[in-house]
C-alpha cells in the first residue's frame, strides 16, 4: 500500500476510538443522571449482591443495591456552626420520622479562666482575677498594721491591700531627727566625752517613724534664692538663740518676720566677701572656681562662708554637729546652703578620702590634736592630694601660753602628715597635702602617726570607726590629678577605674553613657514638664550613680545644688562623685538621714525602691522622704512597674497629690515615673 493508503487507515482506527470513547461518556452519563434523581434521598451502589433486610425500590435492575442507611436520619446539627430556622424545622420533621434517636450533643467547652492582665486576644484587660487570698488577714489588716506595705498569705504569696492614712507626729516632733535625737540609746552611752553622743543612733526595729512631722505654726513658703542667702521667714526656723549668743559677731539678726543674715562669722565678723579675698590672696593656688570646685567647712555656724562661694563657683559642704547651737545646719539649709549634721567624734565621716580641695575651719571648736591627732588624720583622709586645711583660731594669732602650747602641737602633728605650711597670716594659717606617699616613705622608723596598712579602704566610710594612721595616697596618682572647673564635670577621672563594677562595657563608656542619658531626659522634663518653673534649690538624688542627674542639672543651668546620694547596697561611686565636683555622701536608706526635718525642695529616686524592697521596708523610705521634703516640695520616683502601685498607695496614705507618667520609653515601657507633692501640713 502507498503512503496515502496508509494515512487513510490511521485517521479511520482514530476516528474509531474517538467515537467509542464519546458513546460510553454519554452511557455513563445518563446512568448517573437516572440514579441520581434529586427527588431521592438514596444513596445507590453497584453490586452483584441484594442485602434482604433492607425494603427493595422497583425500577433499578437487580444488580443494584440501596445503601444500608437508607430512611435512617442523622443529627449532624452539632457539627456545623450555624443552622438556619427552615433547616431547624425541616431536621425536626425528619428526626420525627427516623428510626434511631440521635446522639447526645458534645458538652459546652469550659470558659477560659483569666488569671492575668492579658486577655486570650492579648489585650490589657482589668477584670482578672489574683487566685486565692485570706479574707481574714485582709479583714484584720488594718488592726495589725496600719502602715504595712505587704504580707504574705500563708501560701506563699503576697496579698496587696490598701494603706490606710498615716497620722500626724506630735508637735514636739517638728525638728526630729530619728537617728540624732534617740535620747534613749544616747541614755545607754558608756561614754559622751569625745562626742558620742552626736553620732548616729537610729531607733530599734519596730520603733521607726510611723507619722507625718508636722510644720511649724505659720510655715510659709521657703524664700527663694539667691534672697534666701541673705533673709529667711522667722516661723519656718522659729528658734531665736542662735540670734542672742550670736548676734554680735555679725552671724544672724531678726527684723521683724525675718531673720537677716549679714554674712559675717565668728572670724570674720567684717563679712565672708572680704574674708575669702583674703584667703585667696593668700594662697593664688587656692584659685576659687577653677583649681578649688569642692570645699568642706567645719562646724560652719550658719554657713556664710559657703553661701558666699556659690557665687565663685565653689561647691561647699558646710557640716555641724547638733549641739548647743542645734539649728545652726537648719538656717544653712533654710537659706538654700548645702548643709548636713554630722561631727568628728569617734567615726569617719559619710563622705570618701580626697573628696575636698579645700577644709575649712574658722573656730570650729575642734581639737585637732586629741588622741595623738586622730581628728586631724580624718581631715588628711578626707583632703585631696595637693589639696589645702585652712584654720582661723585664736592660737594662730594670739601669744598667750596656753594657746601657743597649742599652736607648737599642731605644727608637730601637721608636720609629722607631711603638710606644708604654706601660709600665716594674722588670724589664718593654711597648710598643704603632699601629692604622693614619698614623704611618708622617707619619715624616721617609728614615726607616729604611722602610715595605714596597705589594705585598708580609706572609702570604707559607714560606721566605720577612726583610725589613727595616715590614709596612703594611690600609687597611681589617682585623685590628684584631675583636671580644673568645669571640664573635670564630664571627664572621667581615674578613679573610675578603682569602682566595683560588674561591667561588660569600659568604666568610661558607662560614665559617658549614664551622662548622656541624664542629659537627655532633664532637656525632655524642661520642654514636656516646665521644670525650670518649679524654683529647685536644694535638690536630693537618692540613688546618683556617677553623679550624672546632678551633672545634667548643671548643663541645664538650673540655679540649685544637689547632694548625691550612694547607697550602700551598691557600688561605691562616691570617688567619682567628688572628682567630678560635686558633692554627695554614703547612706543606707533603711536607715533615717542626717539632716532636719523640711530640707529639701526636689526628692530624685531612679530605680530605688525596686532594688531596695529586698532589704528595706517602703513605707519607711517613703515617710523619711515625706520627713525630709519641705511643703509644696516635688517627688520623682522613676522606677518599675512592681513597684508603682505600691508607691501610689503610700503616697496617698501620707496625702501626698500623685500622678504616674509614662517614660519616655512610652506606655509598653517596663518602667514609670512617679510624680508626688506634698502638702502642707500643721499639727
Amino acid at each position: 500500500m502507498g503512503n496515502g493508503g496508509a494515512a487513510d487507515l490511521f485517521k479511520s482506527a482514530t476516528l474509531i476510538k474517538i467515537s467509542g470513547f464519546i458513546l460510553v461518556s454519554v452511557v455513563f452519563f445518563y446512568l448517573g443522571k437516572h440514579f441520581s434523581d434529586g427527588s431521592s434521598q438514596q444513596l445507590v451502589f453497584f453490586s452483584s449482591h441484594q442485602n434482604a433486610d433492607h425494603n427493595e425500590i422497583t425500577g433499578p435492575p437487580a444488580s443494584v443495591a440501596l445503601s444500608p442507611n437508607h430512611n435512617k436520619i442523622f443529627n449532624i446539627t452539632s457539627l456545623t456552626n450555624e443552622t438556619s430556622p427552615a433547616q431547624k424545622n425541616e431536621n425536626q420533621e425528619q428526626q420525627s420520622i427516623g428510626s434511631v434517636s440521635p446522639p447526645p450533643p458534645p458538652p459546652p467547652v469550659p470558659a477560659v479562666k483569666r488569671m492575668g492582665v492579658v486577655d486570650e486576644n492579648g489585650v490589657m484587660a482589668e477584670d482578672f482575677e489574683v487566685g486565692e487570698y485570706d479574707t481574714e488577714l485582709v479583714e484584720n489588716w488594718g488592726k495589725a498594721n496600719d502602715t504595712a506595705d505587704l504580707e504574705s498569705d500563708g501560701k506563699g504569696d503576697k496579698v496587696r491591700v490598701r494603706v490606710n492614712k498615716f497620722p500626724l507626729c506630735p508637735e514636739s516632733m517638728r525638728e526630729y531627727i530619728p537617728c540624732l535625737d534617740n535620747e534613749e540609746a544616747i541614755k545607754k552611752l558608756k561614754s559622751t566625752e569625745k562626742g558620742e553622743k552626736f553620732e548616729r543612733h537610729c531607733p530599734e526595729k519596730g520603733k521607726e517613724l510611723n507619722c507625718l512631722v508636722p510644720s511649724p505654726k505659720g510655715y510659709k513658703t521657703p524664700i527663694p534664692w539667691p534672697q534666701s542667702r541673705d533673709e529667711v521667714w522667722f516661723s519656718n526656723v522659729p528658734h531665736a538663740r542662735l540670734a542672742e549668743d550670736k548676734g554680735g559677731q555679725n552671724w544672724i539678726t531678726i527684723d521683724k518676720d525675718k531673720f537677716k543674715f549679714p554674712g559675717g562669722g565668728t572670724q570674720f565678723i567684717h563679712g565672708a566677701d572680704q574674708y575669702l579675698d583674703q584667703i585667696e590672696k593668700m594662697v593664688p593656688e587656692i584659685a576659687f572656681g577653677r583649681h578649688t570646685r569642692v570645699a568642706l567647712d567645719v562646724g560652719c555656724g550658719v554657713a556664710s562662708f559657703g553661701a558666699y562661694l556659690l557665687s565663685r563657683n565653689v561647691t561647699t559642704l558646710s557640716v555641724a554637729p547638733k549641739d548647743v547651737h542645734e539649728n545652726q545646719i537648719q538656717f544653712a539649709l533654710e537659706r538654700g546652703v548645702p548643709a548636713m549634721v554630722a561631727a568628728f567624734a569617734t567615726r569617719r565621716l559619710l563622705y570618701p578620702s580626697q573628696a575636698f580641695d579645700l577644709i575649712h575651719c574658722s573656730r570650729c571648736r575642734i581639737n585637732w590634736t586629741r588622741d595623738d591627732g586622730i581628728l586631724l588624720l580624718e581631715v588628711n583622709r578626707l583632703l585631696r592630694a595637693g589639696g589645702y586645711f585652712a584654720w582661723a583660731a585664736q592660737p594662730v594669732y594670739k601669744h598667750e601660753p596656753l594657746l601657743e602650747e597649742q599652736w607648737e602641737e599642731m605644727v608637730n602633728l601637721t608636720s609629722h602628715l607631711c603638710w606644708k605650711l604654706v601660709k600665716k597670716e594674722g588670724y589664718i594659717a593654711i597648710w598643704q597635702k603632699p601629692l604622693n606617699n614619698s614623704c611618708y616613705l622617707s619619715r624616721e622608723e617609728g614615726t607616729k602617726p604611722p602610715l595605714c596598712d596597705p589594705d585598708d579602704d580609706p572609702d570604707s566610710v559607714w560606721y566605720a570607726d577612726l583610725k589613727a594612721c595616715i590614709t596612703r595616697l594611690p600609687e597611681e596618682g589617682y585623685g590628684s590629678n584631675i583636671t580644673t572647673w568645669p571640664a573635670r564635670l564630664q571627664n572621667p577621672p581615674d578613679r573610675l577605674q578603682s569602682v566595683q563594677i560588674d561591667a561588660y562595657m569600659s568604666r568610661n563608656e558607662l560614665f559617658r553613657a549614664e551622662s548622656r542619658y541624664w542629659h537627655e531626659i532633664i532637656e525632655s522634663y524642661v520642654r514636656a514638664l516646665h521644670w525650670k518653673k518649679l524654683k529647685l534649690r536644694n535638690v536630693l538624688d537618692m540613688r546618683a550613680g556617677f553623679g550624672g542627674f546632678a551633672a545634667a542639672l548643671i548643663e541645664n543651668q538650673f540655679d540649685c545644688w544637689v547632694l548625691n546620694v550612694v547607697p550602700v547596697s551598691g557600688p561605691n561611686t562616691l570617688p567619682v562623685i567628688y572628682d567630678r565636683g560635686l558633692i554627695g555622701v554614703m547612706h543606707d536608706w533603711c536607715e533615717p538621714f542626717d539632716t532636719y526635718p523640711r530640707t529639701y525642695d526636689f526628692l530624685h529616686a531612679a530605680g530605688l525602691f525596686s532594688i531596695e524592697q529586698k532589704r528595706c521596708n517602703i513605707s519607711t523610705i517613703m515617710l523619711e522622704m515625706d520627713r525630709i521634703l519641705r511643703p509644696g516640695g516635688h517627688v520623682y520616683i522613676r522606677d518599675s512597674l512592681a513597684v508603682m502601685d505600691e508607691l501610689q498607695e503610700i503616697a496617698t496614705a501620707m496625702g501626698w497629690h500623685v500622678s504616674i507618667r509614662d517614660t519616655a520609653e512610652g506606655p509598653h515601657a517596663s518602667y514609670r515615673i512617679l510624680t508626688g507633692d506634698k502638702r502642707l501640713l500643721q499639727a
